[in-house]
């Protein structure tokens, strides 16, 4: 039998699992990390800069190049191991070198990349990151000495990681050089891509709580609009029930605030919906590393919990009143077109009435109509009947007076009868 087709994309769609691999790592070993994040939003984005700063890069140092449509590359870039990702926003960079420095967290150690190559960069650095990979001490406290030398104990984050195999430690701050640092002292024995592993998701963490804190930023602007449109809808919402405003000005009111939150909407989407992702893949990184408390420390998720979530919480507060007052302007809408079919139907019912009035003087003047038309056609009627009957009245010896007279009650009655059968045939 002969085989079946595989899909087009079935073996990019496999491929794909496994093309983002963890580097692996010895120790004692050096990680630079860099992020970089394109002004203009993600539809916008020019993925062709992002990847002609890379070939500008490797071709400093030598090496294999990349697909020209690839997302990630991972090859020797001198002395260093160099892997790259494109992601939806922004594109990170990792250099993995050998041996770490007599100084620790020494500036010297980011000069693979360059200056003058980071100054042409098609976006803006949105992460800088040092990590130092050294062996753990046989005596823990040394290494928590050496921590209270590197970093700032008052935001200081540190734990034992996967099961004991590692010591992480970051006080999330960014130092002189333009670099947040991070410790990681590895157990001996611990597997080269486990201690990838670690050092991949320390540079994750950081990398996603900074997106999502672009959604932050963003709040604040959101919230000026929010405050000032607040008040706005709610006078309106209260002048729905008084006649100080015509419908007329509610309506173009209701539907400059409507519109503009509706911009807001559209506008703040997006953000809001990666800021919700980036917080969703944080929590999941620090959850993976399983955490192992020491001596009392705040560990990372301790240190998200205090100092990340808040802010979390106060973009997913803003999103939930954009959407309130989007929901209380849509209500507004309906409640003012309540009122203005209130107003339409009282309207009718004063116009209903005025007709029924105009109908009864109609009437009343038709039924005055009708008699005068008796009194007409009896008097043109009499005319022609008493020259009909005047050679009768000669012959009988009647007055041509004394014939019209009587003459005239028979005219008038027949006449008024019939009008009146008329008029009752019509209605």
């Amino acid at each position: 039998m002969p085989m079946i087709a595989d899909h087009p994309q079935r073996f990019a769609i496999v491929n794909e699992l496994h093309a983002r691999p963890f580097p692996a790592l010895e120790v004692p070993s050096t990680a630079v990390y860099l992020a970089i994040k394109q002004p203009e939003d993600a539809a916008n984005r020019d993925r062709s800069r992002d990847m002609s700063h890379l070939l500008d890069l490797i071709a400093r140092n030598g090496g294999a190049q990349p697909q020209p449509d690839a997302t990630h590359f991972f090859g020797e870039m001198g002395r260093y191991h160099l892997k790259w990702e494109s992601h939806t926003e922004f594109v990170t960079y990792s250099a993995f070198g050998k041996g770490v420095s007599a100084r620790p967290f020494d500036p010297a150690e980011a000069i693979v990349f360059p200056e003058d190559w980071l100054t042409a960069a098609p976006g803006k650095r949105l992460c800088s990151v040092l990590i130092r990979v050294e062996p753990m001490p046989e005596d823990e406290n040394e290494a928590l000495a050496k921590l209270e030398d590197w970093f700032v104990g008052e935001s200081l984050a540190v734990s034992k990681v996967v099961d004991g195999a590692a010591i992480v430690a970051g006080d999330f701050r960014i130092d002189p050089a333009g670099h947040m640092r991070f410790a990681v002292f590895v157990r001996p024995g611990t597997s080269e891509r486990r201690i990838g592993r670690i050092v991949q998701r320390l540079c994750e963490v950081e990398t996603y709580r900074a997106m999502s804190m672009l959604g932050l930023v963003r709040v604040r602007h959101l919230t000026a609009r929010l405050n000032a449109l607040d008040p706005r809808l709610s006078d309106l919402v209260t002048a729905l029930d008084g006649t100080d405003r015509s419908p007329e000005t509610m309506l173009h009111d209701l539907l400059a605030i409507s519109a503009e939150l509706e911009s807001l909407s559209v506008k703040y989407t997006f953000r809001f919906g990666a800021t919700a992702a980036y917080e969703a893949i944080v929590n999941q990184r620090i959850e993976v590393m399983r955490e192992t408390r020491i001596n009392g420390r705040q560990t990372f998720a301790e240190f998200m919990m205090r100092r990340y979530d808040p802010a979390m919480r106060t973009v997913k507060s803003a999103e939930g009143r954009l959407n309130r007052m989007a929901e209380r302007a849509t209500r507004a809408a309906e409640l003012l077109r309540t009122r203005v079919d209130v107003d339409r139907s009282a309207q009718n019912q004063k116009l209903l009435e005025s007709m029924d009035r105009r109908a009864d003087v109609q009437l009343r003047l038709q039924r005055t109509v009708e008699g005068l038309s008796t009194v007409a056609i009896s008097y043109y009627a009499i005319n022609l009947a008493s020259y009909a009957i005047y050679p009768v009245t000669e012959a009988l010896n009647i007055s041509k007076g004394m014939g019209t007279a009587i003459l005239t009650p028979v005219v008038l009655i027949a006449v008024w009868l019939m009008v009146r059968r008329i008029r009752d045939h019509l209605d």
